[in-house]
């Protein structure tokens, strides 16, 4: 039996850098093309019907990275937080953030919180960027979170960790997709990916179109989704 159609896509957007490498280009002009692709495929993957999209945008072990290229990556995300929200609003999409708080600056933080309220009440999709986000670190919040509330060890049930994990309102997904060929989740969605059907592309994220967006929905209903069946 075929899949049907998926409600929520994630998608690892790996390559970045490698595009700019290959194109001759500094790294920035990278993350900046890639930033792009992010609109433009999440909204095609939206107007596809899909009502969630997930995008891996900034994890918590890229802080590793030289100072100069995160200060850069902090500036687009509070660029899309900011600056590009009206692009949301006008396609009545939601926004909302993954990931955890520490280490962000008040002024992003702030922009977080703005861009969800403002965003709230959208109605025809959703786009959850993961940002300073970690699967272990999620769960590991979540059970922390659980603790905090004075529940027993008895008590603790998957159930109850999903509950508290970071935007609870964000299903799981059904399909996880990776550019760059690279072939592993990298710490990503590790709760809700259990059981995610996953799609490793050749393609730097750059390079992404309309198009893929197609193919990817065409592979997913070729897919027999068993879920322990």
């Amino acid at each position: 039996m075929s899949a049907e159609a998926p409600t929520h896509i994630g998608y690892i957007v790996d390559g970045n850098r490698r595009w700019a490498r290959k194109h001759g280009l500094p790294t920035y002009e990278g993350h900046l093309a890639g930033y792009n692709a992010i609109q433009d495929i999440a909204r095609a993957t939206i107007d596809a019907g899909v009502k969630y999209v997930s995008a891996y945008v900034f994890s918590t072990e890229n802080w590793k990275r030289s100072e100069d290229e995160v200060s850069k990556l902090m500036g687009l995300v509070l660029r899309l937080l900011k600056s590009d929200l009206h692009i949301f609003q006008e396609n009545d999409v939601r926004l909302r953030i993954l990931g955890s708080r520490e280490n962000i600056s008040d002024k992003i933080l702030k922009a977080i919180d703005e861009a969800e309220e403002a965003t709230k009440d959208n109605k025809r999709g959703t786009l959850a960027l993961c940002f300073n986000y970690g699967g272990q670190l999620e769960i590991a919040d979540a059970v922390k979170k659980i603790v905090q509330s004075g529940a027993a060890a008895d008590d603790i049930t998957p159930e109850l960790i999903e509950q508290n994990l970071y935007a609870v309102d964000i299903p799981p997904c059904d399909l996880i997709v990776r550019t760059s060929g690279e072939k592993r989740l990298s710490n990503f969605m590790l709760w809700r990916s259990a059981y995610s059907e996953l799609m490793f592309l050749d393609k730097n994220w750059p390079d992404m179109t309309k198009q893929d967006v197609t193919d990817i929905l065409e592979e997913y209903k070729n897919r027999e989704r068993r879920i322990g069946k």
